[in-house]
């Protein structure tokens, strides 16, 4: 099967709705009412498609966000010592640019975040990204041009018939594991929780205690097991997993989660060797030569 089949391009993502009046209306006049601009605005498909928000969380239902292209404010947003330093100069970027400032940039789904993170990439400085690359066959490294039009939202809605997963009324969807044929209840993470997850493995490593990682992430996105949704039960049906359970529910969840594919076409000028390969995200992402 075409691996874009039933999917939507990166392109179409980034077309404003033609049902919306023209988004290009914020204008600034700053203190001399007679010189006025307005700022572009543009609106992402969310690859979630607003079905795994909870209801009274400002995306629930919806599939666009609209956000402001990047200016010059942005820029020293990302230039920002402070906030490099503390690890959310990405989150405050994307707080920035996000018109309904009603919503928390830690509360989007990891591939919504996404979405809107090469979206703001591409109003600031084009789809074209050059960034160096190493041949995985010579080793020989040289600038390759990737255009992040041309990835690739992945919608779960075929997985989750696939799976035989269940969709729930607040965004959240069950799986029967196949050896203790116990029933779970997930929901996909948020920024917020990888953070904390991060967060977890990096205290673990400093205390020198045993990496869990599999397990934490298992308690963090795991609601309830036979509708039972005390931590304790949750935490301990986790602790006892049979492998083959494990393997299954890992593999569900990862086909559940929306995402941006950005997968692309890389061949080597030195040896010629071909292969897909995923858009590297490096420094230079928002910071093109």
């Amino acid at each position: 099967m075409n691996r874009n089949e039933g999917r939507t391009g990166l392109g179409d993502t980034f077309m404003p709705d033609p049902d919306t009046p023209n988004p290009a209306t914020h204008v600034d006049t700053g203190s001399n009412p007679g010189f006025s601009w307005a700022t572009p605005t543009e609106f992402v498909k969310l690859p979630s498609g607003g079905k795994f928000y909870q209801e009274g969380h400002p995306l629930h239902g919806k599939d666009t966000l609209e956000i402001n292209y990047m200016t010059a404010k942005e820029e020293d947003i990302l230039t920002s010592k402070s906030l490099i330093k503390q690890g959310v100069v990405i989150d405050r970027l994307l707080q920035s640019v996000i018109i309904d400032k009603t919503l928390n940039v830690n509360s989007l789904l990891v591939g919504d975040k996404n979405a809107v993170l090469v979206a703001t990439r591409i109003t600031g400085y084009g789809e074209e990204y050059a960034t160096n690359v190493s041949c995985p066959a010579c080793a020989t490294t040289e600038e390759y041009t990737f255009d992040l039009n041309d990835g690739v939202i992945t919608s779960p809605t075929d997985n989750a018939e696939r799976h035989g997963v269940e969709m729930g009324l607040e965004g959240t969807f069950t799986i029967e594991l196949p050896l203790t044929n116990a029933t779970v209840e997930c929901r996909l993470l948020t920024g917020a929780d990888e953070a904390k997850l991060a967060k977890e493995a990096e205290r673990k490593s400093r205390r020198k205690i045993e990496e869990s990682t599999l397990t934490d992430s298992f308690r963090a996105f795991i609601i309830s097991v036979n509708g039972d949704d005390s931590p304790f039960t949750i935490a301990s049906f986790v602790k006892a997993m049979p492998a083959r359970d494990s393997r299954r529910l890992r593999t569900v969840y990862a086909d559940m989660v929306p995402s941006i594919d950005l997968t692309q076409q890389y061949e080597c000028h030195s040896c010629g060797y071909a292969a897909d390969m995923e858009v590297p995200l490096t420094a230079d992402f928002f910071w093109p030569k």
